[in-house]
C-alpha cells in the first residue's frame, strides 16, 4: 500500500514540498505520495486528524500552523521542544510525535552543500522570532566561538537568550542591532522577514569579516540583506538549500533513508 504525507499550510499552493518528496521518493524507490492540502486557518487540528483517520503517515507544517503543530503533539522532540514549534508530524498507533527539522537543515546545507564549518565561528543570528528560535539549538551544538542574537527590540533577544542558558555555555548573548557597531561575524543569518518587504535592516558597517558567510534564510528572491552582504564582500547564500535539507530530514524521520539532495537542488535551482 502506498504510503501517504502531506504538508499543511495557509497559503500552501506554492510550496515546493510536493516536488521535493517526490524526487526523493523516486531516487530511493520509496512507495509513497506527497500532496499539498490547505487548511482552514481556524481548522489545522481538524485537518490533521481527518488526515490520520484517512490513513496518512506524516506530514510537515508550514506557516501558519507550527505552533499550532507544536500544541497539537502528544509527544515531541528535544529540537521541537527549544524550538518552540513543530514543521514535522509522524503518526504513530497511540501518538502523534512533533519534531522540528529547521535547524537541521540549515546546519547540514551550510557543511555539506557550502562547505563552511561553524566550529569556532563567530556567529551573528538576526531577529528573535519563531524562525530564529529553531536554529539557536542547532547552532550551539556545531561549537561556535560565539553566538550573538540581534534584534530591535532587545528585550525579546534577551528572552531568547535566556532560555538556551543551560545548552550555550557561556558563548551565547544578545544585543540591539545599533549596538553591533565595532564587531565583525564569521557568519551572518538573516531570520528576520525583512526580505519579504525588500526592507533594510539597521546593521552598522563592518559586521561581515572577511570571507563571513552571509546566510538568508528566504529563498527564490536577492533581499536587501543579500545586497548589502555581497557589497561588502560576503559569500552570500539564500536558503533553498536549507528547504531541500530540512525536508532531506524529514523523509529520514519518516523513512529510515536519507536521501541524496544534490541532484534535488540542482534541479531546483535550475528550475
Amino acid at each position: 500500500m502506498t504510503d501517504h504525507y502531506a504538508v499543511f499550510g495557509n497559503p500552501v499552493a506554492h510550496s515546493q514540498s510536493p516536488r521535493i518528496h517526490a524526487l526523493f521518493a523516486r531516487q530511493s524507490g520509496q512507495d509513497m505520495r506527497y500532496e499539498a492540502i490547505l487548511a482552514p486557518l481556524d481548522g489545522f487540528e481538524q485537518s490533521v486528524r481527518g488526515f490520520i483517520t484517512a490513513g496518512g503517515c506524516g506530514a510537515n507544517v508550514t506557516v501558519p500552523f507550527k505552533e499550532a503543530a507544536f500544541r497539537l503533539a502528544t509527544q515531541l522532540t528535544t529540537r521541537a521542544k527549544a524550538a518552540g514549534a513543530v514543521n514535522t508530524l509522524i503518526f504513530a498507533e497511540d501518538a502523534i510525535v512533533g519534531d522540528n527539522t529547521d535547524g537541521a537543515g540549515l546546519v547540514r546545507d551550510m557543511q555539506t552543500n557550502l562547505g563552511f564549518s561553524i566550529i569556532g565561528k563567530r556567529v551573528l543570528l538576526l531577529g528573535a522570532g519563531g524562525a530564529a528560535r529553531g536554529v539557536v539549538l542547532p547552532l550551539l551544538h556545531e561549537e561556535p566561538g560565539s553566538l550573538v542574537i540581534a534584534n530591535r527590540s532587545a528585550g525579546k533577544a534577551m528572552k531568547l537568550v535566556d532560555s538556551f542558558t543551560d545548552d550555550a555555555h557561556g558563548i551565547l548573548s544578545c544585543s540591539e542591532f545599533s549596538t553591533l557597531a565595532g564587531q565583525s561575524f564569521d557568519l551572518v543569518i538573516n531570520a528576520t522577514s525583512a526580505g519579504l518587504a525588500n526592507a533594510e535592516l539597521p546593521l552598522p558597517d563592518g559586521i561581515f569579516a572577511p570571507g563571513c558567510l552571509a546566510y538568508e534564510m528566504l529563498y527564490g528572491r536577492e533581499t536587501a540583506f543579500m545586497r548589502r552582504a555581497a557589497l561588502a564582500g560576503a559569500r552570500v547564500a539564500d536558503g533553498l538549500g536549507m528547504l531541500v535539507e530540512q525536508a532531506a530530514e524529514a523523509f529520514y524521520v519518516w523513512r529510515g533513508v536519507r536521501p541524496d539532495t544534490v541532484p534535488v537542488l540542482r534541479e531546483l535551482r535550475g528550475a
